[in-house]
């Protein structure tokens, strides 16, 4: 074989060789980027469920309080009612009341009206003395005179008597209406006040039933939005992966982090040290913090919550290494305190990815600082990530 056959032949083995090398590069490359597919649809797809069993248990919810709220109307109505009876029976009591002031006033007049005749009475008893009946009795000079006599003493005796009966029983009316007086009042008080607590209270409790519909298809509406977004993005994951299959050319599919809010993993493993909106408490540390710090080992790998690109991958003052992600819809989530980094600038990185390492944060044990901001504005992180 000459020179130039056998180099023709080095360079055909050479070809092939690589195309084949090119090739299974290719094919791994496409079934990194349909299981990266797949696992994001996966997981919208859950997501999706996870929204439509929320919007069902919410509509039970609602249900079962429009039932309440229902029941609560007809009972507001109904302390409504009591409390306009209470009212017409406070009329009542109060023209009760006056009638009883009036007929008390009477009873006085008529009391002050009998002293004049009574007061009389006695002064000329009192002048009479022990003995003045006697004498009238006996100052006759004839039986006629004493007969005369004697039925005039007795008829001044029953009319003193009846005088102070009167007087007595006229005393005796006004403690008895006084008594009643009073008591009359102390009743419609209560009704009163009872009647218009029950109203109060059962306007409270149809507004705080009514607040809770509100929230509740605010919520519903929300989840239907979110769901929407999600499905949308599903069925373009769904078409990325066609793609990939077909080996046609493939471009991100932005899945909104919204619909993910409070279901979020968390970026690292361990406990808050440092909440939302308060500072370190480290000697000399005063700032507010943005975002929360998490304490966890040093080194310990540090994971995106939500799929994105990297817009940010260096040092930054005050925050050692810093990763930022952009999830669209102007919300971005903030990896700081890193002791290495694991992206670089402009990179896409899904949900789980290792974006880098926890570091220490400044003058203090080791932990990751997380943010997240909404619109240009910086959230609470613990409401965006699961429970635990």
């Amino acid at each position: 074989m000459t020179h130039r056959a056998l180099a023709c032949a080095v360079l055909t083995i050479a070809l092939y060789t690589g195309a084949g090398t090119g090739a299974g590069a290719f094919a791994t490359a496409q079934d990194a980027d349909r299981a990266r597919t797949d696992v994001q649809a996966r997981r919208v797809n859950d997501r999706i469920r996870a929204l439509q069993a929320e919007a069902d248990q919410l509509a039970g919810q609602a249900r079962t309080l429009l039932v309440e709220l229902r029941e609560l109307e007809i009972d507001q109505q109904l302390q409504a009612e009591r409390a306009a009876q209470a009212g017409e029976d406070v009329a009542r009591g109060e023209a009760a009341v006056a009638e009883a002031t009036r007929r008390l006033q009477a009873l006085e007049q008529q009391r002050v009206a009998q002293l004049p005749d009574l007061h009389a009475q006695l002064v000329d008893i009192y002048k009479r003395g022990r003995s003045g009946y006697a004498r009238l009795l006996f100052g006759g000079t004839s039986m006629r005179d004493f007969s005369r006599s004697t039925r005039a003493v007795a008829a001044l005796m029953r009319i003193n008597e009846q005088r102070v009966s009167d007087h007595r029983r006229t005393l005796d009316q006004m403690q008895t209406e006084r008594a009643a007086l009073e008591g009359t009042l102390r009743t419609l008080e209560t009704v009163a006040v009872d009647a218009r607590q029950a109203r109060a209270a059962a306007a409270r409790a149809v507004a705080a039933r009514g607040a809770r519909i509100a929230q509740i298809d605010q919520r519903r509406d929300l989840n239907a939005q979110f769901a929407g977004e999600l499905q949308l993005a599903y069925e373009r994951l769904q078409q990325q992966m066609a793609n990939v299959t077909a080996g046609r050319a493939v471009e991100p599919v932005a899945v909104p982090i919204a619909p993910f809010r409070g279901t979020l993993d968390w970026p690292a493993a361990g406990r808050v040290t440092v909440r939302f909106a308060q500072p370190s408490g480290r000697p000399g540390d005063t700032t507010v913090r943005n975002g929360i710090e998490i304490g966890a080992p040093d080194a310990a790998p540090v994971q995106a919550v939500h799929p994105g690109t990297v817009s940010y991958a260096e040092p930054f003052t005050g925050f050692g290494n810093l990763v930022i992600l952009d999830h669209g819809g102007n919300t971005f989530s903030l990896y700081g305190y890193l002791a290495s980094i694991a992206v670089t600038r402009g990179a896409a990185v899904d949900a789980g990815a290792e974006v880098g390492r926890v570091g220490s944060a400044p003058a203090g044990p080791a932990a990751l600082y997380f943010e997240v901001r909404v619109d240009g504005r910086s959230v609470d992180p613990v409401q965006w990530l699961r429970p635990r």
